[in-house]
């Protein structure tokens, strides 16, 4: 798939986590945990689990919470697909918004990612994970892509939905206030 030289700009401003307004609530040590594994894309690690329950006493609920999401990540987002290509059958195919395949493939990674960053949230006991900046360049991608905010949408709040089913009727609320902030910023997207 090629991209224009402004979705090649686009890309690397897009990063739709920041720790910024966690400095009140943790030691530059744990952010630090967090910012490490964002930088690299990723989802926490059982290493990096382990040593924010070491440095944050009270989080080990939370921090089990994160591991669970991200152990059943490729059910969850497979599951968040399968909802999307369910709500618009047609989609995929050869003239609508995710063909060719290498297009769907970009949007199923971004359920992957939204995934990742609220299980930051999760963890973290915060659902102010998100950087306005990087919203707005996402959001700015998201329209130089053609990327259909509607369905994107239909998918996080499956990925929302089937995440919760995971937990306790107690639980489900504040892992809940972490999807919520996500797909409000969403919503707000000029394309929804």
């Amino acid at each position: 798939m090629q991209l224009s030289e402004r979705a090649k700009e686009l890309i690397p401003k897009a990063r739709i986590v920041s720790f910024a307004t966690w400095n009140n609530l943790y030691s530059d040590e744990v952010i630090a945990i967090f910012q490490a594994a964002d930088n690299r894309g990723q989802y926490l690690t059982d290493a990096d689990l382990e040593r924010i329950q070491n440095l944050v006493s009270d989080n080990s609920l939370m921090v089990a919470q994160a591991k669970l999401l991200r152990e059943q990540a490729p059910d969850l987002v497979a599951n968040a697909r399968a909802k999307v290509l369910a709500e618009f059958p047609n989609i995929a195919e050869p003239g609508n918004d995710l063909y060719p395949p290498a297009r769907a493939e970009a949007c199923w990674r971004d359920f992957w990612h939204f995934l990742r960053s609220v299980t930051y949230g999760v963890a973290g006991k915060n659902p102010e994970f998100l950087s306005q900046e990087g919203l707005k360049n996402m959001e700015l991608l998201y329209q130089e892509l053609g990327v259909p905010v509607p369905a994107m949408l239909c998918g996080l709040e499956q990925l929302k939905t089937v995440s919760l089913q995971q937990f306790s009727s107690e639980e489900q609320d504040l892992l809940g206030l972490n999807f919520d902030h996500l797909i409000s910023a969403l919503k707000q997207f000029s394309q929804a």
